[in-house]
C-alpha cells in the first residue's frame, strides 16, 4: 500500500512539474510574441520622433508625422490587448460563459463597429437569418471573434463590393456564415490562415496575422468550429458552427 501511495504521489508531482513547465513555455512564447510585434511600430515612432524635433520641419509634415505616431500607438494598444487575450486563452485562465445567445443581437453587435469602414469603402452589408436563431456560448467573446472575421472580410473586399452574414439553426448546430466578394485566399495559404502571425500572399501590409488566430481560439475554446473556403478573385467564406449538447 505504501509503495502504491508513493507511486501516486510521485506521478502527481511529475504531472504538476510538466504543467508548470508548459505554463512557463507559454509565458515565454507570449513575451516573445509581444516583443517581436512591438519592434516595428517602436522603430517607426522613434524615427518620427527624431524628425518632429527638427525645428525646420514644415507644419504640414509635422501634422503628418504626429498623425502617424498616433496611428502606431493605436496599433500597439491593439496588439498588446490581442496578445494578452490570446495568452489568457492559451493558458486556460478565461472562463467562457454558457448562456443563451440571440444570433440577431450578436450580429448587430458585430456589425456596429464596422459600419464606418464599410461606408468609407462604399460596400454593401447583407444580413440574412431568422430572428429566433440562438446558441449556447459567450456573447462578449463570440462578438470579439466575429468582429475580427468581419474586419478581415471588409479589408479584403474592394470598394463597392459585397459582404454577407447569414445564419441558421438546425437540430445539430447553429451556423453563422460570413463571406465576402474580395480577392480570396491563395490555395497554399488556406491550411495556415488561422496560425498566429501567418501572412498570406494576399495579406495587406498592415496585417500582423493575429485577428483570425484569436477568432479561431475563441470559437474552438467554446467547442465550436471555424472553417474557411476561398477562391482567388471570387471571395472567401468563413463558417462558424456551435454544436448543440447531446442529451
Amino acid at each position: 500500500m505504501l509503495k502504491s501511495q508513493l507511486y501516486k504521489v510521485t506521478k502527481m508531482l511529475s504531472e504538476q512539474g510538466a504543467h508548470l513547465e508548459e505554463d512557463k513555455q507559454k509565458l515565454t512564447d507570449a513575451i516573445s510574441d509581444i516583443s517581436h510585434q512591438l519592434k516595428t511600430p517602436l522603430t517607426s515612432m522613434t524615427v518620427m520622433a527624431d524628425l518632429l524635433s527638427d525645428p525646420r520641419l514644415s507644419e504640414e509634415k509635422r501634422q503628418e508625422f504626429t498623425h502617424n505616431v498616433q496611428v502606431q500607438l493605436e496599433r500597439m494598444e491593439w496588439l498588446l490587448s490581442s496578445l494578452l487575450k490570446l495568452s489568457k486563452i492559451d493558458a486556460g485562465t478565461i472562463l467562457f460563459k454558457r448562456e443563451l445567445v440571440s444570433v440577431p443581437a450578436l450580429i448587430e453587435a458585430v456589425a456596429e463597429p464596422m459600419l464606418v469602414p464599410i461606408d468609407i469603402k462604399m460596400q454593401r452589408l447583407h444580413v440574412q437569418g431568422e430572428k429566433d436563431v440562438t446558441f449556447e456560448g459567450d456573447l462578449k467573446w463570440t462578438t470579439e471573434a466575429l468582429i475580427n472575421i468581419l474586419k478581415n472580410c471588409v479589408e479584403h473586399t474592394p470598394e463597392q463590393g459585397d459582404v454577407f452574414i447569414e445564419f441558421s439553426e438546425n437540430t445539430l448546430y447553429t451556423e453563422i456564415v460570413i463571406r465576402d466578394t474580395g480577392i480570396g485566399v491563395a490555395k497554399q495559404d488556406l491550411p495556415y490562415i488561422f496560425q498566429r502571425f501567418y501572412k498570406g500572399v494576399n495579406a495587406s501590409e498592415e496585417s500582423v496575422g493575429i485577428g483570425l488566430a484569436m477568432a479561431h481560439s475563441i470559437i474552438m475554446s467554446q467547442e465550436g468550429e471555424l472553417t474557411v473556403r476561398s477562391e482567388p478573385g471570387v471571395g472567401t467564406d468563413f463558417h462558424i458552427r456551435f454544436y448543440k449538447a447531446v442529451v
